[in-house]
């Protein structure tokens, strides 16, 4: 039995269906209010009580938890903290206080817990982890909590930009292409990794049960280096359209982030544009290798960027996104 967090969002939804495909029975942790998972069993807890936690975790004393969920927008590092931090700390009390045998505990943390790489040198394991902004600041500490757990054996995967159906964030990337437009905002020869969902989801089952991963973290991507020019490059040319390239200033983000948090000032609601955004889009690169995880359990992408692209806006299409 597989427990998840984060069952209705991007990632946790593929891994859901990955597992509930091959015969396991799948529960999904929920807090109030969030949306309930579409398939699977759902269990509501609050991260706040530590007695919902242990009595979900006690009562379904799953094999394998799959921490997934986590918060990418806030107002304050606090935010980021409750979302990111105090969940995976509850969790992992919980876990410690009501459920010994655990065969797994598996966190997806992010690159941005190891900070930019440069152009020349992706990031690797060994390398010091050093986040730049609140989110990848609250992954680190989040992934300190669960290496100090102790005897609980834990495995951390850290994906680089991941994309696929049903991905919201580089979403709005193929609705321009599709409408004709291939916008930059200074960043078109900068450089990022990138791995397709289902390479992540199958990447995060096999690190889940492999012997070799226990006490370790991953990075995993598809194996190449993009820059932004060409990854969107791709996506126009998959819409078989022609696009008209704007090149905006990278000043554009920071008067982006100016509104966005001066709307967020008047209704507290966090926006996708805000300066630690603008942090994270103005790094020369975000890339990294998965050379450990193919030397420990065997990982190697499949899914190569032109067909996974080809693949999300067939889904975009299909579903009537554009």
């Amino acid at each position: 039995m597989a427990l998840i967090t984060g069952a209705s969002g991007f990632i946790g939804r593929h891994l859901r269906d990955s597992l509930l495909a091959d015969g396991y029975d799948v529960v999904a942790l929920t807090r109030p209010g969030s949306p309930q998972p579409s398939k699977g069993r759902a269990v509501g807890v609050d991260y706040a009580d530590a007695e919902s936690i242990e009595r979900a975790i006690e009562q379904e004393r799953p094999e394998l938890i799959f921490h997934v969920a986590g918060a990418t927008k806030g107002v304050s590092y606090e935010d980021f903290r409750l979302g990111n931090v105090m969940p995976t700390q509850a969790l992992l009390e919980a876990v410690r206080r009501k459920h010994a045998g655990l065969q797994r505990f598996v966190h997806i943390s992010s690159l941005t817990a190891y900070g930019p790489s440069t152009a020349e040198e992706p990031k690797q394991e060994h390398h010091e982890r050093k986040p730049v902004e609140h989110y990848g600041k609250s992954k680190l500490e989040a992934e300190l909590a669960i290496e100090g757990i102790g005897d609980t054996p834990w495995t951390i995967i850290r994906p680089p930009g991941v994309y696929g159906p049903a991905d919201v964030d580089n979403f709005e990337l193929f609705k321009l292409a599709q409408r004709g437009l291939n916008v930059f905002y200074g960043n078109r020869d900068r450089h990022m990794s990138m791995i397709y969902v289902d390479d992540l989801v199958r990447g995060i089952r096999e690190a889940a049960v492999h012997p070799n991963t226990i006490g370790k973290g991953y990075f995993l991507t598809d194996g190449t280096p993009y820059t932004w020019d060409q990854y969107q490059g791709r996506i126009v040319a998959a819409t078989g359209k022609k696009a008209l390239v704007l090149n905006l200033p990278e000043f554009t983000t920071d008067i982006a982030a100016m509104f966005g948090e001066l709307a967020t000032s008047f209704d507290k609601k966090p926006r996708l544009f805000n300066r630690q955004k603008v942090i994270m889009g103005k790094q020369v690169a975000w890339t990294c290798t998965h050379d450990r995880a193919q030397a420990d359990f065997g990982y190697k992408p499949r899914i190569e960027l032109d067909d996974g692209i080809g693949r999300t806006l067939e889904w975009y299409r299909k579903e009537r996104w554009v």
